[in-house]
């Protein structure tokens, strides 16, 4: 990251920098019916930007459409200048999107370690060694390597699952629900450490999440999202906390 883009992402001012990803009129339909409706957004480099709302509403749906694992989509996606809404997602994973999806989808019959090297599938061959920089951001992972993915707890399985998406060493992290069913010391651990890449490795972040807290300490900004049209967006610091929590409510 250059200086420009470094001032540019510590002051949060999006005229300095071009975006690292941009989203315009992204529609996404699932048989007949319309689930994302004309959803525009940007997320900066360096940036860490949340997709608020309750469950329903079009979140996860929209971060499969990023990946490319949703075929019924329209609009643009534009990823470091380039469009990318024509790449299959093998090519957007070259690219520099890592995805870690709801419910981690680990491989519970393959080790840590396999689970982790899986991330570097697309690396050439003698690349393909874990960075140290995932075991310092989840220590707990070298202790496990040769433990089957399925024999870890919840919470150490999300873990994997973010460190499997880092291995390649993204530019931009889509992350859905990371604390879904996750006890808190973990949370606290998962937030350290998406806080660490964003600060001293320069990665992106686009967060799905209800868990107010921590969505609110973690993100720079912040769009909130009803059945699938975007209603509200602003800077986490100045995000109006009562109205936006009267969304997420049940």
């Amino acid at each position: 990251m250059n200086t420009e883009e470094a001032t540019a992402t510590q002051n949060l001012s999006q005229n300095d920098s071009r975006p690292l990803l941009e989203v315009s009129n992204l529609k996404v339909y699932y048989g007949q019916s319309l689930i994302v409706k004309d959803l525009s957004f940007k997320i900066f480099p360096g940036q860490a930007v949340c997709l608020l709302g309750r469950n329903g509403m079009g979140k996860t749906t929209t971060l499969k459409a990023l990946m490319g694992l949703l075929k019924d989509c329209t609009g643009s996606i534009t990823f470091n200048g380039e469009p990318i809404a024509h790449y299959p997602p093998n090519l957007r994973a070259r690219a520099g999107i890592g995805y870690v999806p709801q419910g981690r989808e680990i491989f519970p019959r393959l080790t840590v370690e396999e689970n982790l090297l899986i991330g570097l599938e697309a690396a050439p061959a003698k690349e393909r060694v874990v960075p140290e920089f995932v075991y310092e951001l989840f220590p707990m992972l070298r202790s496990f390597l040769k433990r089957l993915g399925g024999d870890l707890s919840g919470g150490q399985q999300q873990q994997l699952a973010i460190a499997r998406a880092l291995v390649a060493d993204p530019k931009v992290l889509l992350l859905d629900e990371p604390t879904e069913g996750i006890q808190p010391s973990i949370i606290i651990e998962i937030e350290e450490a998406i806080t660490r890449i964003k600060q001293e490795r320069g990665v992106s972040v686009l967060l799905v999440e209800q868990y107010f807290e921590f969505a609110q300490s973690l993100a720079d900004y912040f769009y909130l999202v009803e059945n699938g049209s975007l209603i509200m967006e602003g800077l986490t610091s100045q995000m109006d906390e009562e109205k936006v929590r009267s969304h997420l409510s049940v």
